[in-house]
């Protein structure tokens, strides 16, 4: 049985913006290790399977494919960030912790 992941992607630090990150991804579990070319110094694979990238818009759409076709999934929450909303302004309050 195929074992794959399904997570929804972090922002990557060369990313400004928060697009597309409201969407889930399955992702194939690699079955085989990796194999380097002795002369190319290239990295492969005998398991194409491990390049299979779904991507769904709901966490409930990806668990049911998974679910559909037979594959054993393992769901990861994502972390959510805390925003801490700052004015310049409390920069100079009077009553600042130094």
């Amino acid at each position: 049985m195929t074992s794959v992941r399904i997570y929804r992607p972090s922002k990557t630090a060369m990313q400004s913006g928060r697009a597309h990150l409201r969407r889930w991804v399955l992702e194939v579990e690699p079955g085989a290790p990796t194999i380097i070319d002795p002369l190319m110094g290239w990295t492969g694979s005998v398991d194409t399977a491990g390049q299979i990238r779904l991507s769904f818009d709901t966490k409930e759409d990806a668990v049911a494919f998974a679910e559909r076709n037979g594959l054993a999934y393992q769901a990861i929450e994502p972390k959510e960030r805390t925003i801490r909303i700052k004015n310049y302004a409390d920069n100079f309050a009077f009553n600042r912790v130094r």
